[in-house]
C-alpha cells in the first residue's frame, strides 16, 4: 500500500476491476516531477494478476522519433499485425518499420491501435502502462490516446502519465487524475532518522513530494545531518525542486565506477530501453554487463534478461547531462554504429544528428529522408522536427532555407502555428528561389490567419503573388486561394476584389468577386465548374475548401455537405491535422443550415478539441461561433452567451468579420427563440454589418426579417424580404427560396401571405427541418389569427412535433402555446419510426443508419473509428428502443 495514495489507488482498483469485466477505459495521471506516478503505475502493475501486461515510457532525447513510443509497447506483440483486417495491417508494419508502404489515412493507424488492443483483450483482460507522455513523440500518443477514448465494451484498460508543466507531446480528451503532494503525516512517515528540526525543514520545502522526501535526506552533509543547516541542499520552493533532485542523482552516479557512469550513459542516450542494444553500444566504448551491477545495487536501475528500467527519469537526466560532451557523442555514435541496418535507419540518422558538433550534408540527407519518412506515415510534427535538426546541418544557405520551410509548412500541416512560425523567422533571407519565397509567405499567412488579422494574412499572400508569379507562375493560384479564403474570413470585400483581378481566369478567387458585383449568373456557372473538378482525386484540399465555403454562401447545402464530408475525410486521410479543424467547420455550417444540429455540435466539437489542442486561436473563435447556433436553437442561453462572449473576445478587435457576424446571429436566434424580439433585432443588425456585404450576410435576413416583424417593426422587413426574394430567383436554390416566400409571407397580407406560406412549404421539401417547422409556425400562428383554427391545427402540429425532436425548446414552446390556443392536441408522445429513432443517442443513431444499408459490424467499425465489439454493444442498446428484434428490420424502420 502507498502511503497517502488510498484515493488513487482505488481509482486504478476499480479500472481493473471494470476491465476484467469486459468495461474498458483510460486514464491520465498528471502531477509534477516525483510526485508518484510511477509508482502508481507500478501499482496498477502489481495489482493485474490474470492480466496481460504492455508498458511503455517517454524519453525525452527520442521524442522526435515518430511512433518510436508505440514501436516499444507492442514489441512483445508484433505477430498479431498479421491477423488485421488487411489496411489496418498495411499502416501498422509501416509505422513499425515492417514495410515501405505509404500511409494514407492516420486513423487507420488508430483503428490498428484499437484493433490490437481489442485482440489481446478478448484473449485475456489487458492493461498498458504509458509513463512520462510529455516525452512520448506526439503520433504515438496520438494514436493511443485515440483508442483509449474508443475502448467502450473492450477488456483493455490504458493508464498513461504525464508530468505537469513540462513541453513536449500531451494526452487530450482522457479522464484525468491529478496527483498531487502527501499530506504532512505521511510525509514525515518518509523521513527517518534525521534530528526533528532537519526532518521539519525537509518536510516543509519538498511540498509533499515522495521522491524529495526520500532522496534529498541522502544529499545531506554531515554537519548538516547534525542540524547545521546553512547552505541546505533544499529549494526554496516547489518549482525547482526537479532540478535539485537531479543534482542528487548526479551526485550519486558521480560516486559510481567509470565504466559504470560509461554503461550507464549508453542506456540514458539510448531509446529503446533493450539490453542487448545497450550492452553492444555499451561494448564500443569499453563497458560490460558487469559494470551496470553497482547500479543496480544502488537502485538507480533494473535489470531484467532483455530490458533496462532507469528508477526514474531524472536518473536517466542526471546520467546522460551529467557526462561531458566528448562523452555524449561518442554514446550516440556507438548506438548509431550498432543501429546500422535499414531497419532502424531512422534512429539511426537521430543518433548520428546528435554526435554532429557542426553542419554535415551526409547526416542532414539522412534525416531528410527521416522527414519524408514521417510525412509519409502521417507524422507531420516528427517529420517537421527531422527537417529542422537537418536544417541546423546544413551549410549551404539555399539547401538549409529550404529545410526550414519544409520544416515549418510540416508544423502548420500538424496545427503547431506558433513552432511554424517560430521556424519560419529562422529562414535566412533574402531568398533566391520564388518557389521556396512562395512557400514561406503561406506559412507565414497561416500564422498570422491563425493569431492576428485575416485581413493581413491576405494581403501577405497578395504581396507574395506579385512578387514571384513572373518566375513562378505556378504558385499563382496556390497564393491566391489562401488569400481569397483569409479575405473572406475577414468580409474584406475590397481584398476579395483586388485578390480576383490578380488573374481574373483564375476560378476560385472569381467566385466571390463575381458575387460581389452583382454577376450571379457567371458566378454560379464557374462554381459549377469548381463543383466539378471535386471529383476524387481530382482537386486539393484548398480547391475542396473553396467551393464548400461558396456552396454554402449561394444556399446549395446539400452540395456543401457532400464536399465538407469529402474535405474532412481527405484531412483525415492524408494527415494533415493542421486543416481538419477547417474542414469539421465547414461541415459543422453546412449542418446547421440543414438543421442536422446533433451532426454540427459533433463535428464542431471535435473541430474545437483540436484547434484548442493545436492552439488554433483564429478557427476556435469560430467554432465557438458556430457552437453557439444550436445552443441558441435550444434555448440554451448559458451555452450561448459563454460561448459568443468568447467567440467576440478574439473575433471582434482582430477583424474577423465572419466569426463577429455568426456569434450575433446565434444571440440573435437565441432572443428570437426565447420571443425577445427588439434584442433579437438589435444583435441581427450588428451581424449584418459585421458580415461586410449582402452577398455575405443572406442567411441573417430571414432571422432579421422575422424579428422586425415580431418587433411590431413590419417596415424594416421589407428590405430584407426584397433582398432575400431577389438571390432567391438569381440561385434558384431550394433553402434561399422558401425562405424568401416565408419572408414574403409575414410582410404580405390575406391571400398573397397564404400563397406565399404554402410556397414556402413546397420548397422546403429538402432542407432544413427545423427551417420548414418554423414555416409551418408561422403559418399555423396566420391561419389562428385569420381564424381558421381548425386549418391551423395541423401545420403547428408538425412544428411542435418537429422542434420537440430537435430538442428546440423554446420554438417548442411557442408552437405548443399556439396549438393550445387553437384547440389541437399536443400530445407528440406517439410511437412512429421518428419518435423511436429520436430514443437513440447520436452514435447509435449512425450505427444503425449504417447496419439498414447492410454494412457488417467490421465494416461499421472502420467507417466509424470503432472497435467491432462497440458496434454490436450499439445495437443491443438500440433494438429495443426501436422496438425490433432483428438486423433485418432496420431498412424497412428507417424507410418508413
Amino acid at each position: 500500500m502507498l502511503l497517502g495514495r488510498g484515493a488513487e489507488q482505488d481509482r486504478i482498483d476499480r479500472i481493473l476491476a471494470d476491465c476484467r469485466q469486459g468495461r474498458g477505459a483510460g486514464l491520465l495521471l498528471h502531477g509534477d516531477a516525483g510526485i508518484g506516478k510511477t509508482a502508481l503505475l507500478d501499482h496498477a502493475a502489481a495489482g493485474a494478476g490474470g492480466m496481460r501486461l504492455l508498458r511503455t515510457e517517454g524519453i525525452e532525447s527520442e521524442m522526435d522519433l515518430a511512433f518510436g513510443g508505440l514501436h516499444q509497447l507492442f514489441l512483445p506483440v508484433l505477430d498479431l499485425v498479421d491477423g488485421l483486417p488487411l489496411p489496418q495491417a498495411t499502416a501498422m508494419r509501416a509505422v513499425f518499420g515492417l514495410g515501405d508502404h505509404v500511409v494514407e489515412d492516420p486513423f487507420v493507424i488508430g483503428l490498428g491501435v484499437l484493433s490490437m488492443l481489442s485482440r489481446l483483450g478478448a484473449d485475456a483482460p489487458l492493461l498498458c502502462l504509458i509513463d512520462d507522455v510529455q516525452w512520448l513523440d506526439q503520433p504515438t500518443v496520438d494514436a493511443l490516446t485515440f483508442a483509449a477514448r474508443r475502448l467502450g465494451t473492450e477488456a483493455a484498460a490504458l493508464l498513461f502519465a504525464a508530468r505537469d508543466g513540462a513541453p513536449g507531446s500531451s494526452a487530450h480528451g482522457l479522464p484525468t487524475l491529478h496527483i498531487g503532494g502527501l499530506d504532512r503525516a505521511a510525509a514525515a512517515s518518509l523521513v527517518t532518522g534525521l534530528l526533528p528540526s532537519v526532518a521539519e525543514t525537509i518536510i516543509e520545502q519538498a511540498h509533499g513530494n515522495p521522491l524529495a522526501l526520500l532522496d534529498l535526506p541522502g544529499a545531506l552533509t554531515p554537519a548538516q545531518r547534525a542540524g547545521q543547516l546553512g547552505p541546505l541542499a533544499l529549494p526554496e520552493g516547489p518549482s525547482t525542486l526537479p532540478g535539485r533532485l537531479q543534482d542528487s542523482f548526479a551526485r550519486q552516479i558521480g560516486l559510481l565506477p567509470d565504466a559504470t557512469r560509461v554503461a550507464l550513459l549508453a542506456a540514458a542516450a539510448d531509446d529503446t530501453g533493450e539490453l542487448p542494444l545497450v550492452l553492444a553500444a555499451a561494448g564500443r566504448l569499453g563497458a560490460a554487463l558487469e559494470d551496470l551491477e553497482p547500479a543496480e545495487r544502488a537502485g538507480l536501475v533494473s535489470l531484467s534478461s532483455r530490458t533496462l528500467r532507469f528508477r526514474h527519469p531524472l536518473v536517466r537526466n542526471a546520467a546522460y547531462q551529467g557526462a561531458p560532451l566528448v562523452r555524449r557523442i561518442a554514446a550516440h555514435e556507438a548506438l548509431a554504429a550498432t543501429l546500422d541496418t535499414d531497419r532502424h535507419g531512422h534512429r539511426r540518422a537521430w543518433h548520428l544528428a546528435a554526435a554532429a558538433t557542426g553542419p554535415d550534408e551526409r547526416v542532414a540527407a539522412e534525416l531528410e529522408h527521416v522527414a519524408e519518412w514521417a510525412g509519409s506515415r502521417q507524422a507531420m510534427a516528427s517529420a517537421s522536427a527531422a527537417y529542422e535538426r537537418a536544417a541546423q546541418l546544413t551549410e549551404d544557405p539555399r539547401r538549409r532555407a529550404r529545410r526550414l520551410v519544409r520544416a515549418a509548412q510540416k508544423a502548420a500541416e500538424a496545427g503547431q502555428d506558433v513552432r511554424a512560425g517560430i521556424l519560419a523567422d529562422q529562414v535566412p533571407l533574402p531568398l533566391t528561389d520564388p518557389g521556396t519565397a512562395a512557400d514561406l509567405s503561406r506559412v507565414r499567412a497561416v500564422v498570422e490567419l491563425g493569431y492576428g488579422s485575416p485581413a493581413t494574412a491576405g494581403r501577405i499572400l497578395l504581396d507574395s503573388a506579385d512578387a514571384v508569379s513572373p518566375s513562378r507562375p505556378d504558385k499563382l493560384a496556390s497564393l491566391l486561394t489562401d488569400a481569397v479564403h483569409a479575405a473572406l474570413s475577414a468580409a474584406d470585400t475590397a481584398l476579395i476584389r483586388r485578390i480576383a483581378d490578380r488573374d481574373p481566369e483564375l476560378p476560385v478567387p472569381a467566385v466571390p468577386a463575381l458575387l460581389l458585383s452583382g454577376r450571379i449568373p457567371e458566378a454560379l456557372d464557374t462554381l459549377h465548374t469548381l463543383v466539378t473538378a471535386c471529383g476524387p482525386s481530382r482537386t486539393g484540399l484548398m480547391n475542396r475548401l473553396m467551393t464548400g465555403i461558396y456552396c454554402q454562401l449561394t444556399g446549395d447545402h446539400e452540395t456543401a455537405h457532400e464536399i465538407a464530408t469529402a474535405a474532412v475525410e481527405l484531412c483525415r486521410s492524408r494527415g494533415i491535422s493542421g486543416w481538419l479543424p477547417t474542414a469539421l467547420h465547414l461541415l459543422a455550417v453546412a449542418e446547421v443550415s440543414l438543421g442536422r444540429f446533433d451532426g454540427a455540435r459533433a463535428h464542431a466539437s471535435e473541430a474545437l478539441r483540436l484547434a484548442d489542442h493545436h492552439d488554433l486561436d483564429h478557427r476556435a473563435a469560430h467554432l465557438r461561433s458556430v457552437l453557439a447556433v444550436p445552443a441558441a436553437v435550444r434555448g440554451d442561453e448559458e451555452t450561448t452567451r459563454s460561448l459568443t462572449d468568447k467567440a467576440l473576445d478574439y473575433t471582434r478587435p482582430r477583424g474577423v468579420g465572419q466569426g463577429t457576424a455568426t456569434a450575433l446571429w446565434a444571440l440573435g436566434l437565441l432572443e428570437l427563440g426565447l420571443g425577445r424580439a427588439h434584442e433579437a433585432l438589435g444583435h441581427l443588425d450588428e451581424a449584418l454589418a459585421a458580415a461586410g456585404h449582402p452577398v455575405l450576410a443572406h442567411h441573417l435576413l430571414p432571422d432579421l426579417a422575422e424579428a422586425a416583424v415580431r418587433a411590431g417593426c413590419p417596415e424594416r422587413a421589407v428590405e430584407p424580404a426584397r433582398r432575400l426574394a431577389d438571390w432567391a430567383a438569381a440561385t434558384g436554390h431550394p433553402a434561399p427560396t422558401a425562405a424568401a416566400h416565408r419572408c414574403a409571407a409575414l410582410t404580405g397580407a390575406g391571400t398573397e401571405a397564404e400563397h406565399h406560406f404554402e410556397s414556402a412549404l413546397r420548397a422546403h421539401a429538402s432542407g432544413s427541418g427545423f427551417e420548414r417547422a418554423r414555416t409551418e409556425l408561422a403559418y399555423g400562428e396566420w391561419l389562428r389569427r385569420m381564424r381558421r383554427s381548425v386549418d391551423a391545427r395541423d401545420h403547428l402540429h408538425e412544428a411542435l412535433t418537429t422542434f420537440e425532436q430537435l430538442d428546440a425548446r423554446p420554438w417548442a414552446g411557442r408552437a405548443r402555446a399556439e396549438l393550445r390556443a387553437a384547440g389541437g392536441n399536443q400530445d407528440t408522445s406517439g410511437d412512429g419510426a421518428d419518435i423511436r429513432i429520436s430514443r437513440l443517442s447520436p452514435q447509435e443513431r449512425e450505427v444503425v443508419r449504417l447496419a439498414a444499408t447492410g454494412a457488417t459490424n467490421r465494416q461499421i467499425a472502420t467507417r466509424l473509428s470503432l472497435s467491432p465489439r462497440t458496434v454490436g454493444h450499439h445495437l443491443y442498446r438500440a433494438f429495443p428502443k426501436l422496438g425490433i428484434g432483428s438486423r433485418s428490420e432496420l431498412a424497412a424502420l428507417l424507410a418508413s
